[in-house]
């Protein structure tokens, strides 16, 4: 069978990889010139300086298992890739959450209790509420009612906990506000990362560019089995043609027409709203596509000669003058020295405010006074806003036509906006087209 998948970020390399393994002749097409999608490099330059950064700093857990396992048989291997560390949601001056190090055969509920009694800044009733409320998490098999935002889930919990735990922890990985955040959501992503598997809540931070990790080795592997991945080329139009599917291709000035047995579209939600406007029978789940809200996703890069940090992820305290959540130390993860990474989630969209915020910010919690701003980058549409009983569109574009297909992070799923969202996302796409 013939198979076009439109777009090239994480979902859709990892559609065209399982398409090929089907058996399938894929054809990958993608409107910029570059892979990787929302997660890929950008080459910044500073003072006569050209570095390789992302465009979003991002980072993945141990239980992002799909993710890792599709770097192996891409021929990576994600401890070359991906720095691991226990899960720490500390500050500059010492005070937070740090999980020990602890080994993969004991329960990882252990690490938990351990890392939540041993945690510095917070005193015995805000560690024994967090306690007893992971305690009754667990007991009601980490599920919640549909509507309850994370803010209620976590009402038993003490200012201080929540305040520098559940709302840094919430904006990381849901990049929602935890007023508006979905708690249905934020348990899974608990169960999943520190109770349901050894090393599930470790940090994997990228050494390499975000290119690297996957897009590159994806785009090789389809090119050595034969396949085509076509950048650059935007799909103008899509029509049904019998019982296959007719696009309308640009590329370098010139439109063609190509005809593929089976479709996905891996391309953003409003891409694909695009596409199937027109095709009778999609206008159920492009009504549930166009009603997703997103939120933003700033980076703030900044540069001082000399400019460390303790560890290479360090927590930062939000309010006035200060909107970043954490900082990165790109000198500790392969990149050059003195390079610093905040990242602003829900961010808003003001860049002179927000960048003067960062450095002010710098200034009070780091002690770094001479930083300057590298580059700004801001994804205004970077995730949507997982709320509450979100009814996510599905995979199935046309009920009971597997022909036609959706993937991404924003298709139904577990998970939240994440990588390994898109990768499961793009994988179970590229299986349900059979062989």
């Amino acid at each position: 069978m013939r198979v076009g998948i439109v777009g090239a970020g994480w979902a859709g390399c990892a559609a065209a990889v399982q398409a090929m393994r089907q058996g399938h002749e894929v054809q990958l097409i993608e409107a910029a010139r570059q892979a990787g999608g929302r997660a890929r490099r950008l080459d910044i330059e500073h003072r006569g300086q050209t570095w390789p950064v992302d465009n979003g700093q991002h980072i993945l857990i141990g239980a992002y298992t799909q993710t890792q396992q599709l770097m192996r048989e891409l021929g990576l291997q994600p401890e070359q890739h991906l720095q691991r560390l226990p899960l720490s949601l500390t500050f500059a001056d010492g005070l937070g959450l740090q999980l020990p190090r602890w080994p993969r055969w004991a329960p990882p509920t252990g690490a938990v209790a351990l890392g939540v009694l041993n945690a510095r800044g917070w005193r015995w009733p805000d560690k024994l509420a967090l306690l007893k409320c992971a305690w009754q998490w667990q007991r009601a098999g980490f599920a919640c009612e549909a509507h309850t935002t994370v803010a209620q889930l976590c009402e038993g919990l003490t200012a201080v906990v929540t305040r520098e735990l559940i709302e840094p922890l919430c904006v990381a990985a849901l990049n929602t506000p935890a007023q508006r955040a979905s708690g249905q959501v934020f348990l899974r992503v608990l169960r999943d990362a520190l109770f349901d598997s050894p090393g599930g809540s470790d940090l994997l931070l990228p050494t390499t560019d975000l290119s690297q990790l996957l897009p590159d080795a994806a785009l090789r592997a389809l090119q050595q089995g034969g396949q085509a991945a076509r950048l650059g080329a935007r799909v103008l139009d899509l029509q049904a043609s019998g019982r296959q599917w007719a696009l309308q291709i640009q590329q370098d000035g010139a439109t063609s027409e190509e005809r593929f047995d089976a479709l996905v579209l891996a391309c953003p939600a409003g891409e694909a709203m695009r596409l199937v406007q027109g095709l009778p029978g999609a206008a159920r789940w492009k009504d549930q596509a166009d009603a997703l809200a997103y939120e933003a996703i700033a980076t703030v890069y900044a540069w001082a000669p000399g400019a460390r940090l303790n560890q290479p992820m360090v927590a930062l305290r939000e309010g006035e003058q200060a909107p970043a959540q954490f900082v990165f130390d790109r000198g500790q993860l392969g990149g050059p020295a003195g390079l610093l990474a905040f990242v602003v989630s829900a961010s808003p969209s003001d860049r002179p405010a927000l960048q003067a915020g960062v450095l002010a910010q710098a200034s009070r919690q780091l002690g770094l006074h001479g930083l300057e701003v590298a580059q700004t980058v801001i994804e205004r549409r970077a995730t949507f806003a997982c709320t509450p009983a979100l009814l996510r569109p599905p995979m199935q574009i046309l009920t009971g036509d597997d022909r036609l297909l959706a993937c991404g992070d924003y298709v139904q799923g577990p998970y939240p906006a994440t990588l390994e969202g898109a990768v499961r996302s793009g994988l179970a796409a590229g299986q349900a087209l059979g062989r």
